[in-house]
């Protein structure tokens, strides 16, 4: 870091007091995790020096000897890793990822069918403020009122009524494992495409913890971040019948040059999730999320589906007699970081929901196990039952900090 320090000064000060923030507080951001010091190297190589369209063997600038070997290693890691017949590991992010995907098979206005975003959905399965949801007509499937879970019943209704071309499977909100031979016998059955967005579970399908919709699917998106440990970025598998399609729709559909430190790091972390330790890893994050789910219910909260399969809780706290926002507002001043989320059939809006959302792939990266998710709870209860005490607050907040100095985050 010296030399950003002697370049620019202001920007090392910002980088190194969000160094102490991811170190010092217990961060429950579902989407978030901590890379390994490998991965972080890889990214910030001087493999991000070089442009690189097109694909290994048929790019359209010269000098890609070593990019075309970094990028053919990551896909094939990751063709291994998920066991896909084809790998595309150019996106630039999830929902560049998506809408390739949408760029590939449909025409503008053709139909889609994926879950609500107030009901665990993504913004890119069709919510009418995403580019999915203004360029397709987007149709959406809610939770079961009563339950909370998926209505596969409810869904193929839908989908014979609709007809889409693509149903989308996958979620940002939901704690429990999709059925996806279902959703594969509701897309037969109408004649649509599956595609499945594993970007939250792909760590938990990598270890082992998870079931995988890659033998199920046409087309399966991920981010290569969240709970795969990976840089910020995305891929694509597919079926190889759909691999030209998805090749061309990554480049030159949406996007130009890869970023190919971004690759590599791919490639890093596809190789460490590839270890015996991954699996244990994920093992431990779908257990430290049932032991912060059973913490919460012994303390009088009201879990989404009563609990959690996976990373994720979704935390209804009506009867706390407080909403997400100052919820989430209140946590992170204490040291707890979530986000504040919208639950199923929410009455309240999306910049206030009646939610928040809690996952444990960072944690778990620090080494947190059932025990130290009990202590979460505890002090989760504390400061949402008590949400305007400074004087409280503060004293969680130290205790977090001091408690977090036992459990240093990899690559910090």
């Amino acid at each position: 870091m010296e030399d950003i320090k002697s370049v620019d000064g202001e920007i090392f000060e910002l980088i190194k007091l969000e160094e102490k923030r991811q170190f010092d507080k217990v961060r429950l951001i579902a989407s978030e995790n901590y890379v390994s010091a490998a991965v972080l190297q890889a990214t910030g190589s001087v493999l991000t020096n070089k442009y690189s369209e097109g694909y290994a063997g048929n790019r359209y600038y010269e000098g890609q000897q070593i990019i075309d070997q970094v990028e053919r290693i990551a896909i094939e890691r990751a063709k291994a890793l998920f066991g896909a017949e084809h790998v595309n590991v150019q996106p630039y992010s999830g929902s560049p990822a998506n809408l390739a995907v949408y760029l590939a098979f449909l025409n503008p206005g053709d139909t889609i069918l994926g879950m609500a975003l107030p009901h665990g959905g993504h913004l890119t399965h069709g919510a009418k403020v995403s580019i999915s949801g203004k360029y397709f007509q987007a149709e959406s499937y809610a939770l079961s009122r009563e339950t909370g879970l998926i209505d596969y019943d409810a869904i193929r209704e839908k989908a014979l009524g609709c007809r889409p071309k693509i149903i989308i499977a996958g979620h940002s909100a939901y704690p429990r494992i999709i059925d996806f031979e279902r959703f594969r016998a509701i897309a037969d059955e109408c004649g649509a495409l599956l595609m499945v967005d594993m970007a939250h579970f792909a760590g938990l399908v990598a270890g082992g913890a998870h079931p995988s919709p890659v033998p199920v699917a046409d087309v399966v998106t991920t981010t290569t971040h969240k709970s795969l440990r990976g840089p910020r970025g995305a891929m694509i598998l597919c079926k190889k019948q759909y691999a030209a399609a998805i090749d061309k729709a990554v480049f030159p559909g949406i996007q130009g040059g890869p970023h190919n430190n971004s690759t590599a790091a791919m490639a890093v972390a596809f190789k460490e999730a590839a270890a015996p330790s991954f699996v244990e890893y994920a093992s431990q994050v779908v257990e430290n999320a049932k032991a912060l789910a059973e913490s919460l219910i012994q303390n009088g909260f009201e879990l989404i589906t009563g609990g959690t399969e996976n990373h994720l809780l979704l935390v209804d706290l009506s009867n706390k007699r407080i909403t997400g926002k100052p919820a989430a507002r209140a946590l992170d001043a204490a040291g707890l970081v979530v986000n504040y989320n919208s639950i199923p059939f929410d009455p309240r809006k999306p910049n206030d929901p009646s939610g928040i959302r809690l996952g444990t792939s960072a944690v778990t990266s620090r080494g947190f196990k059932s025990r130290e998710m009990f202590q979460v709870g505890e002090w989760i209860n504390a400061v949402v039952s008590e949400p305007e005490n400074e004087r409280l607050i503060g004293e969680i907040a130290a205790d977090v900090a001091s408690f977090c100095r036992d459990f240093p985050p990899p690559g910090i």
